[in-house]
Order: C-alpha cells, then structure tokens, then sequence
C-alpha cells in the first residue's frame, strides 16, 4: 500500500506565476489560485470571508476574497498571474481590478464560461 507524503498546510513555496480561475455566479464568487502545474494554493470565496445571502454575489466581496489571497500570494512570491473567468457573475471585473491593486501583474484573461453547442431539450410550451 502506498502512503502519501505528508507536507505542512502552510509550507512556504517559491512560485512565480501562477493561475487564477474564477467562478462568479449571481449568488457567489469562488477563487481558486494554481500553480501552473495545477496544484492549488490557496482558495476563497464570499461565504468563508462571511458574507451571507445575497451579498456574498457581490462585486465587494469579490474585491474581498481577492485581497485576501494576494497577501498569501504576496508571501509565497507571485508576482504575475493568469486570470480564468467563468460564469455571469457580477465579481468577475473586481477580482480582475482588485489583484492588480494588489500589485500583481495581470498577463492574460481567458473566459472560459462553457458554452452549449444545442444543449437540452426546451421545455414544452407553456399553456395558459
């Protein structure tokens, strides 16, 4: 049986650049920040930062989450990141405006929202 090697949650790492995927709903905002392997560094979201009901799908506490993990990034040393945009939320833009406030250096944007090609069947007609 093979065992997995134990590291320490709080290990200082030594990264560059990393990855930003964002995924902004209309009822909350979640930011996962990767190395460029794929690892996950850190991570936030509107309701671990205690916001509730339908603040937690605010551009406010977007900039929120946003600050929080670039002090942690500040410490493991990024400096420049790639930015991953999903969904319709409206916390995508202050992410993106909150990490260079930081003093991140912003090299790409993607959205990635998935697209239907046709999707599911529409529901019949409604009759009234």
């Amino acid at each position: 049986m093979a065992y997995k090697k134990k590291t320490k949650k709080n290990a200082k790492r030594n990264v560059e650049a990393v990855i930003a995927h964002v995924k902004a709903s209309f009822n909350n905002t979640m930011v996962s920040v990767t190395t460029t392997g794929g690892d996950v560094l850190v991570r936030g979201s509107s309701g671990q930062l205690g916001f509730k009901g339908a603040r937690k799908g605010t551009p406010f506490a977007a900039t929120q989450i946003a600050n929080k993990l670039a002090k942690e990034l500040s410490i493991m040393g990024a400096r420049s990141m790639e930015i991953n945009l999903q969904g319709p939320g409206s916390g995508r833009d202050s992410v993106v405006r909150a990490f260079q406030a930081a003093g991140l250096t912003v090299t790409a944007l993607r959205d990635v929202t998935p697209l239907p090609h046709n999707g599911v069947r529409a529901p019949k007609k409604r009759r009234v």
